[in-house]
Protein backbone atom coordinates (compact mmCIF):
# COMPACT_ATOMS: atom_id res chain seq x y z
CA UNK A 1 0.00 0.00 0.00
CA UNK A 2 1.77 3.17 -1.15
CA UNK A 3 2.36 5.55 1.69
CA UNK A 4 3.99 9.03 2.27
CA UNK A 5 5.92 9.95 5.39
CA UNK A 6 6.16 13.97 6.64
CA UNK A 7 8.07 14.85 9.44
CA UNK A 8 7.64 18.43 10.96
CA UNK A 9 9.07 19.73 14.32
CA UNK A 10 8.55 16.81 17.05
CA UNK A 11 5.69 15.04 14.65
CA UNK A 12 5.84 12.47 12.29
CA UNK A 13 2.93 11.42 10.14
CA UNK A 14 2.24 8.73 7.58
CA UNK A 15 -0.56 9.01 5.00
CA UNK A 16 -1.72 6.00 2.68
CA UNK A 17 -3.13 6.28 -0.60
CA UNK A 18 -5.79 4.01 -0.58
CA UNK A 19 -8.69 6.34 1.50
CA UNK A 20 -6.12 9.33 2.41
CA UNK A 21 -6.18 7.87 5.05
CA UNK A 22 -4.05 8.93 7.76
CA UNK A 23 -2.15 5.71 9.20
CA UNK A 24 0.23 7.43 11.57
CA UNK A 25 0.94 10.22 14.08
CA UNK A 26 3.26 10.81 16.30
CA UNK A 27 4.69 13.60 18.66
CA UNK A 28 8.56 12.54 20.43
CA UNK A 29 7.31 8.84 18.98
CA UNK A 30 4.09 8.59 21.15
CA UNK A 31 1.06 8.01 19.32
CA UNK A 32 -1.24 10.43 18.96
CA UNK A 33 -3.84 8.43 16.64
CA UNK A 34 -4.67 4.56 16.19
CA UNK A 35 -2.17 2.79 13.75
CA UNK A 36 -2.53 0.03 11.37
CA UNK A 37 -0.08 -2.08 9.31
CA UNK A 38 0.81 -0.99 6.41
CA UNK A 39 -0.26 -3.65 4.43
CA UNK A 40 -3.76 -3.24 6.16
CA UNK A 41 -6.84 -3.65 6.52
CA UNK A 42 -8.24 -0.31 7.83
CA UNK A 43 -9.69 -1.18 11.07
CA UNK A 44 -13.22 0.67 11.75
CA UNK A 45 -12.59 3.80 8.84
CA UNK A 46 -9.29 4.44 11.33
CA UNK A 47 -8.06 8.02 9.61
CA UNK A 48 -9.88 8.04 6.60
CA UNK A 49 -11.83 10.33 4.55
CA UNK A 50 -15.88 10.44 5.13
CA UNK A 51 -17.36 12.38 2.13
CA UNK A 52 -19.73 12.50 0.07
CA UNK A 53 -21.76 12.38 3.16
CA UNK A 54 -19.99 11.26 6.76
CA UNK A 55 -21.96 8.85 9.44
CA UNK A 56 -25.11 7.65 8.05
CA UNK A 57 -27.85 7.89 5.42
CA UNK A 58 -30.73 5.72 6.81
CA UNK A 59 -31.41 2.66 4.79
CA UNK A 60 -29.40 4.06 1.89
CA UNK A 61 -32.22 5.67 0.49
CA UNK A 62 -32.31 9.47 0.08
CA UNK A 63 -34.20 12.27 -2.16
CA UNK A 64 -32.71 14.98 -3.87
CA UNK A 65 -34.51 17.55 -5.51
CA UNK A 66 -37.73 15.13 -5.54
CA UNK A 67 -35.64 12.65 -6.97
CA UNK A 68 -35.37 9.12 -4.81
CA UNK A 69 -31.44 7.44 -4.82
CA UNK A 70 -30.20 4.22 -3.55
CA UNK A 71 -26.74 3.91 -2.40
CA UNK A 72 -25.01 0.93 -1.24
CA UNK A 73 -26.01 -0.93 2.14
CA UNK A 74 -22.51 -1.08 4.12
CA UNK A 75 -24.02 -1.37 7.31
CA UNK A 76 -25.51 -4.42 7.05
CA UNK A 77 -26.45 -5.09 10.65
CA UNK A 78 -28.36 -1.84 10.94
CA UNK A 79 -29.10 -1.37 7.58
CA UNK A 80 -27.39 2.01 6.38
CA UNK A 81 -25.47 3.34 3.79
CA UNK A 82 -22.51 4.37 5.50
CA UNK A 83 -19.42 7.05 5.69
CA UNK A 84 -19.50 7.75 2.09
CA UNK A 85 -17.94 6.46 -0.96
CA UNK A 86 -14.11 7.41 -0.80
CA UNK A 87 -12.80 5.85 2.65
CA UNK A 88 -11.86 3.12 0.72
CA UNK A 89 -10.97 4.52 -3.01
CA UNK A 90 -7.95 5.06 -4.46
CA UNK A 91 -6.58 8.38 -4.30
CA UNK A 92 -3.53 10.07 -6.21
CA UNK A 93 -0.74 11.92 -5.08
CA UNK A 94 -0.05 14.81 -6.78
CA UNK A 95 2.36 17.02 -4.58
CA UNK A 96 4.96 15.64 -2.30
CA UNK A 97 7.07 18.23 -0.21
CA UNK A 98 9.34 17.50 2.92
CA UNK A 99 11.50 20.30 4.17
CA UNK A 100 14.07 18.03 6.24
CA UNK A 101 12.88 17.77 9.47
CA UNK A 102 10.80 21.49 9.42
CA UNK A 103 7.89 20.89 7.82
CA UNK A 104 6.11 18.71 4.74
CA UNK A 105 3.14 18.23 3.09
CA UNK A 106 1.52 16.01 0.87
CA UNK A 107 -1.68 16.89 -1.58
CA UNK A 108 -3.73 13.23 -3.21
CA UNK A 109 -6.75 13.96 -5.14
CA UNK A 110 -9.79 11.46 -6.31
CA UNK A 111 -13.12 12.06 -8.39
CA UNK A 112 -16.41 10.98 -7.79
CA UNK A 113 -17.88 10.08 -10.70
CA UNK A 114 -21.57 9.96 -11.30
CA UNK A 115 -23.24 6.44 -10.16
CA UNK A 116 -27.08 5.72 -9.68
CA UNK A 117 -27.03 6.28 -6.49
CA UNK A 118 -24.77 9.28 -6.14
CA UNK A 119 -25.20 10.68 -9.53
CA UNK A 120 -22.82 13.84 -9.44
CA UNK A 121 -19.38 14.09 -10.13
CA UNK A 122 -16.72 15.69 -7.56
CA UNK A 123 -13.45 16.57 -7.62
CA UNK A 124 -11.79 16.33 -4.09
CA UNK A 125 -8.66 17.32 -3.04
CA UNK A 126 -6.70 16.73 0.63
CA UNK A 127 -3.98 18.22 1.91
CA UNK A 128 -2.28 16.84 4.45
CA UNK A 129 0.67 19.61 5.94
CA UNK A 130 2.75 18.83 8.69
CA UNK A 131 4.66 21.41 11.45
CA UNK A 132 6.04 22.15 14.69
CA UNK A 133 1.97 22.89 15.78
CA UNK A 134 0.61 19.12 14.60
CA UNK A 135 -1.03 18.16 11.32
CA UNK A 136 -3.44 20.64 9.80
CA UNK A 137 -5.47 18.93 7.11
CA UNK A 138 -7.37 20.24 4.76
CA UNK A 139 -10.18 18.75 2.28
CA UNK A 140 -11.59 20.42 -0.69
CA UNK A 141 -14.48 19.70 -2.96
CA UNK A 142 -15.87 21.20 -6.42
CA UNK A 143 -18.55 19.82 -8.34
CA UNK A 144 -17.25 19.10 -11.52
CA UNK A 145 -20.91 18.33 -13.05
CA UNK A 146 -23.92 19.23 -14.43
CA UNK A 147 -25.94 19.75 -11.81
CA UNK A 148 -26.47 20.72 -8.15
CA UNK A 149 -25.10 17.94 -5.36
CA UNK A 150 -25.37 16.90 -1.93
CA UNK A 151 -22.85 17.21 0.30
CA UNK A 152 -20.98 16.83 3.46
CA UNK A 153 -17.30 15.73 4.83
CA UNK A 154 -15.37 15.25 7.47
CA UNK A 155 -12.06 12.90 8.94
CA UNK A 156 -12.50 9.69 11.32
CA UNK A 157 -9.25 9.89 13.35
CA UNK A 158 -9.42 7.46 16.40
CA UNK A 159 -7.25 9.27 18.79
CA UNK A 160 -4.97 8.43 21.51
CA UNK A 161 -4.38 10.60 24.85
CA UNK A 162 -1.31 8.32 26.02
CA UNK A 163 -0.26 5.10 26.81
CA UNK A 164 -2.71 4.28 29.71
CA UNK A 165 -6.41 2.80 29.79
CA UNK A 166 -8.69 4.93 27.58
CA UNK A 167 -11.56 4.98 31.07
CA UNK A 168 -8.77 7.22 32.77
CA UNK A 169 -8.88 9.37 30.17
CA UNK A 170 -10.34 13.20 30.73
CA UNK A 171 -12.55 14.43 27.87
CA UNK A 172 -13.04 17.88 27.18
CA UNK A 173 -16.13 18.05 24.12
CA UNK A 174 -17.72 21.79 24.34
CA UNK A 175 -20.94 20.89 22.80
CA UNK A 176 -24.45 22.57 24.19
CA UNK A 177 -26.67 20.01 22.24
CA UNK A 178 -26.22 16.03 21.77
CA UNK A 179 -28.21 14.54 18.67
CA UNK A 180 -30.48 11.34 20.52
CA UNK A 181 -30.77 8.52 17.96
CA UNK A 182 -32.90 5.59 18.09
CA UNK A 183 -31.32 1.41 18.12
CA UNK A 184 -30.06 1.79 15.08
CA UNK A 185 -28.22 5.31 15.49
CA UNK A 186 -30.88 7.10 13.13
CA UNK A 187 -31.25 10.59 14.99
CA UNK A 188 -34.94 10.89 17.33
CA UNK A 189 -34.08 14.26 18.54
CA UNK A 190 -31.87 17.30 19.46
CA UNK A 191 -31.50 17.81 23.39
CA UNK A 192 -29.31 19.88 25.54
CA UNK A 193 -26.12 18.03 27.36
CA UNK A 194 -26.87 19.39 30.47
CA UNK A 195 -28.39 16.50 32.82
CA UNK A 196 -26.91 14.06 30.71
CA UNK A 197 -23.96 11.07 30.45
CA UNK A 198 -23.43 13.27 27.22
CA UNK A 199 -22.35 16.94 29.25
CA UNK A 200 -18.39 17.25 28.74
CA UNK A 201 -18.45 20.58 28.23
CA UNK A 202 -15.84 20.61 31.37
CA UNK A 203 -13.40 17.99 31.13
CA UNK A 204 -13.99 14.69 33.30
CA UNK A 205 -13.14 11.15 32.72
CA UNK A 206 -14.99 9.17 30.36
CA UNK A 207 -15.05 6.16 32.27
CA UNK A 208 -17.29 3.17 31.37
CA UNK A 209 -20.17 5.94 29.78
CA UNK A 210 -20.96 4.65 26.50
CA UNK A 211 -21.01 7.18 23.33
CA UNK A 212 -22.07 6.81 20.22
CA UNK A 213 -23.55 10.18 19.38
CA UNK A 214 -23.36 13.88 17.29
CA UNK A 215 -22.84 16.63 19.24
CA UNK A 216 -23.37 20.42 18.12
CA UNK A 217 -23.91 24.27 19.79
CA UNK A 218 -20.34 24.21 19.80
CA UNK A 219 -17.93 26.55 21.72
CA UNK A 220 -15.09 28.54 20.34
CA UNK A 221 -11.93 29.54 21.84
CA UNK A 222 -10.54 32.88 21.78
CA UNK A 223 -9.20 32.05 18.41
CA UNK A 224 -11.98 30.96 17.01
CA UNK A 225 -11.87 27.35 16.87
CA UNK A 226 -13.50 24.77 18.64
CA UNK A 227 -11.26 21.68 20.28
CA UNK A 228 -12.00 18.54 21.41
CA UNK A 229 -8.81 17.41 24.12
CA UNK A 230 -8.30 13.62 25.49
CA UNK A 231 -5.79 13.68 28.43
CA UNK A 232 -4.49 11.20 30.35
CA UNK A 233 -1.79 11.08 32.94
CA UNK A 234 0.91 10.36 30.38
CA UNK A 235 -0.22 12.90 27.97
CA UNK A 236 -3.14 14.43 25.66
CA UNK A 237 -4.25 14.90 22.36
CA UNK A 238 -6.72 17.62 20.95
CA UNK A 239 -8.74 17.90 17.47
CA UNK A 240 -9.72 21.57 16.46
CA UNK A 241 -11.68 23.37 13.85
CA UNK A 242 -13.69 26.19 12.92
CA UNK A 243 -17.37 25.15 13.85
CA UNK A 244 -18.74 27.67 11.09
CA UNK A 245 -17.45 25.45 8.70
CA UNK A 246 -17.75 21.68 10.39
CA UNK A 247 -20.91 22.74 13.19
CA UNK A 248 -21.16 18.75 14.10
CA UNK A 249 -18.95 16.29 15.86
CA UNK A 250 -19.35 12.62 16.21
CA UNK A 251 -17.77 11.06 19.64
CA UNK A 252 -17.61 7.43 19.66
CA UNK A 253 -15.97 5.45 22.46
CA UNK A 254 -15.66 2.06 20.52
CA UNK A 255 -17.06 0.13 22.97
CA UNK A 256 -17.04 -3.41 22.05
CA UNK A 257 -14.78 -2.60 19.06
CA UNK A 258 -11.78 -3.74 20.53
CA UNK A 259 -10.09 -0.74 18.57
CA UNK A 260 -7.55 1.25 20.13
CA UNK A 261 -8.85 5.14 21.30
CA UNK A 262 -11.76 7.13 21.07
CA UNK A 263 -13.40 8.55 17.24
CA UNK A 264 -13.52 12.18 17.60
CA UNK A 265 -15.27 13.14 13.83
CA UNK A 266 -15.77 16.58 12.88
CA UNK A 267 -19.01 16.85 10.64
CA UNK A 268 -20.16 19.37 8.30
CA UNK A 269 -24.14 17.92 9.14
CA UNK A 270 -25.52 15.18 11.61
CA UNK A 271 -26.00 11.60 10.56
CA UNK A 272 -29.05 11.57 7.86
CA UNK A 273 -28.48 14.79 6.69
CA UNK A 274 -29.20 13.47 2.92
CA UNK A 275 -33.21 12.92 4.24
CA UNK A 276 -33.05 15.14 6.91
CA UNK A 277 -31.35 18.48 4.74
CA UNK A 278 -29.89 19.27 8.34
CA UNK A 279 -26.80 21.38 7.30
CA UNK A 280 -26.37 19.80 4.45
CA UNK A 281 -24.13 21.57 1.53
CA UNK A 282 -25.90 21.88 -1.56
CA UNK A 283 -22.90 22.66 -4.05
CA UNK A 284 -24.16 23.78 -7.84
CA UNK A 285 -21.87 23.53 -10.63
CA UNK A 286 -18.62 25.07 -9.98
CA UNK A 287 -19.30 25.46 -6.73
CA UNK A 288 -15.99 24.56 -4.15
CA UNK A 289 -16.58 23.75 0.08
CA UNK A 290 -13.21 23.82 2.03
CA UNK A 291 -13.29 22.06 5.50
CA UNK A 292 -9.60 21.80 7.77
CA UNK A 293 -8.95 20.20 11.11
CA UNK A 294 -5.71 20.01 12.69
CA UNK A 295 -4.41 17.38 15.32
CA UNK A 296 -1.70 17.90 17.85
CA UNK A 297 -0.76 17.51 21.27
CA UNK A 298 -2.80 19.05 24.37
Amino acid sequence: MPQYILHGGEYHAEVTQMGAALRVLRHRGRDLVASWPEEGPVPHYSGTLLAPWPNRVAGGRYTFEGEPFDVPVNEPDRGHALHGLVAFAGWEAVELLAVEDDHGFVRLAHTIEPSPGYPFRLALEVRYALGPHGLTTTLTAENTGDRPAPYGCGPHPWLIADDGAEEGWELELPADQVLLTDDVLIPTALAPVGGTPFDFRTARPVGRTVVDEAFTGLAAGPDGLTRVRLRGAGGGVQIAWDAAVLPWVQFCTGTGFGHRGFAVEPMTCPPDAFNSGTDLVVLDPGGKHEASWTVSVA
